[in-house]
């Protein structure tokens, strides 16, 4: 059985608003903000102490100043990325769902067509992107797609998994209480795959956004993906580190929205990070 802190028994046992309860999620946060601000520090004294040309690798400071002077450039290219990556992971996702349902009560569609889904796995997305331009434009489409490919396997495999996991005790029990299939899985199946679910949908949180920027690399003239390759080509280094360090806020909000849903709807199951 896993032990639990004293400082984080009284943390769960206080009310919401208490200021005991405050402070010892703020102790939980402290080491990773210390981290955080040590490594900027460490990445200016570095800059400065060696003389590194802004080309190359831009100081902290030189990175903060382009979202202030080039904030409009950088918000323009945001919002074609997140509509890219919602509409892939909800694309991606809903498709593993749906499939990993079929998978389960058909053993012969399981047999057919998971093969074919471990082989799409395999291809590199950035082999796959050329070829989706190619055939759907190079509009929005192909970067949805992409982003839907590489959020897709993952939960597929842990949605199967999870649809799986009931215990053959409670299978009987439902035999024995007269329940269709219909009712196995909305009352059981469902239910024991969600903690399975949410483990995919973090990991394809932040991987939509990846799906996203690799496309908008292929033939794209918006996007933080295309920023990035007009930065690196124009040698405007504190433009691309700003636009990376964007992409990166993306996928930690996404991570950190697909957390706080997990929490509200498995609320019998405790977590303890974001």
């Amino acid at each position: 059985m896993k032990a639990v802190g004293y400082g984080k028994v009284q943390a769960l046992a206080a009310p919401a608003g208490d200021p005991g309860r405050r402070m010892e999620k703020w102790r939980q946060r402290a080491p990773a903000i210390v981290a955080a601000i040590s490594l900027l520090l460490l990445w200016q004294l570095i800059v400065d102490g060696f003389g590194v040309p802004t080309y190359i690798a831009p100081s902290p400071v030189q990175v903060l100043e382009v979202f202030g002077k080039e904030g409009e450039i950088l918000w323009i290219n945001f919002w074609p990325t997140l509509m890219e990556a919602a509409a892939g992971f909800a694309l991606g996702n809903g498709i593993a769902v749906v499939l990993a349902v079929w998978f389960v009560h058909s053993q012969l569609a399981e047999r057919a067509f998971y093969p074919i889904a471990v082989f799409i796995n395999t291809i590199p997305i950035i082999a796959i992107a050329p070829i989706l331009v190619l055939m759907l434009g190079n509009g929005y489409a192909p970067k949805i797609v992409i982003a839907a490919l590489i959020c897709f396997f993952p939960t597929l495999v842990n949605m199967v998994r999870g649809l799986k996991s009931v215990s053959p005790q409670m299978l009987d029990l439902m035999r024995v209480l007269s329940a269709n299939q219909a009712e196995v899985l909305w009352k059981i199946r469902l239910q024991s795959s969600l903690p399975f679910l949410f483990a995919a949908l973090k990991i394809a949180s932040t991987t939509s956004v990846i799906g996203a920027i690799v496309g908008e690399w292929i033939g794209s003239n918006y996007g933080l993906g295309s920023l990035i390759i007009e930065a690196t080509y124009n040698f405007r280094a504190p433009l691309l580190y700003a636009t990376v360090i964007l992409g990166a806020g993306m996928a930690v909000a996404a991570f950190t929205i697909t957390t706080l849903v997990e929490r509200r709807v498995l609320k019998w199951k405790p977590g303890d990070v974001i």
